[in-house]
């Protein structure tokens, strides 16, 4: 019974914060579509209102540890579910993401993605779409902010291992900015895919900022090292066992 009733609570979660997206949304729309920063104040309302109906609603709280970082850097982070990104974005003063280019046709997403300066991303050929982003991170220089890119391409599992891509190696050189690693455990409890949610501390940490100018082999050797150390240390810490940690 009360894993019958912790599905149900997360399932009116799940269906209210979908809601609310188109909510708040449409309600900033017209500001949105006229200033970046409409668009920023609406994605982080909705940021505060979802980390605070998870708290009460199905028990996931929150912490960000280390440093956000506050000029223009990169973040290679790690990640496994939409609330790392929701912490993230609501813990840094301008954070744009690399993300697939069909989300811009997404209903709410797309606006918003578009004008806070998110880069699309084709995910066709490696060599092509690291082209691409480059070209378009050049374009979206007029922004500023801090740049969030996950370095294995996709959310992955807690315990699942998944190589890190070389489009991290080639931005950071290609941008000469600090890379801040970030770890995290917020797979434990809000996982991929699934309605479930478990109650928990859900952590971001921001790991000490890689300096511009390193080889870049060596920076994504640094990079993997530390974030996947610090990914699988919180989440022990969360109380997941894997025979691959």
């Amino acid at each position: 019974m009360n894993t019958a009733w912790r599905w149900l609570r997360s399932l009116v979660f799940v269906l209210q914060i979908y809601l609310a997206m188109a909510v708040i949304g449409l309600l900033f729309a017209p500001w949105a579509a006229l200033s970046a920063g409409g668009a920023r104040t609406a994605c982080k309302l909705y940021c505060r209102w979802v980390l605070w109906t998870a708290r009460w609603m199905v028990g996931v709280r929150h912490e960000v540890r280390g440093t956000p970082p506050q000029g223009e850097v990169m973040i290679a982070a790690k990640h496994q579910s939409f609330l790392d990104i929701l912490i993230i974005f609501n813990s840094v003063p301008a954070a744009k993401f690399i993300m697939k280019r069909e989300l811009l046709w997404a209903p709410v997403i797309g606006l918003y993605a578009y004008r806070i300066g998110c880069v699309p991303v084709n995910r066709g050929k490696r060599g092509q779409a690291i082209r691409q982003m480059l070209a378009d991170v050049d374009a979206g220089r007029q922004q500023p902010g801090q740049l969030v890119i996950y370095s294995q391409g996709t959310r992955v599992a807690p315990g699942v291992r998944m190589p890190y891509k070389s489009g991290t190696g080639v931005l950071y050189q290609q941008l000469g900015q600090p890379c801040v690693p970030a770890a995290t455990n917020v797979g434990v409890f809000w996982p991929r895919k699934g309605i479930m949610r478990k109650p928990g501390l859900a952590v971001v940490e921001f790991l000490e900022p890689l300096p511009p100018g390193l080889p870049r082999t060596e920076m994504m050797e640094i990079l993997e090292k530390r974030v996947e150390s610090a990914s699988d240390r919180l989440m022990r810490e969360a109380g997941f066992e894997s025979t691959d940690l």
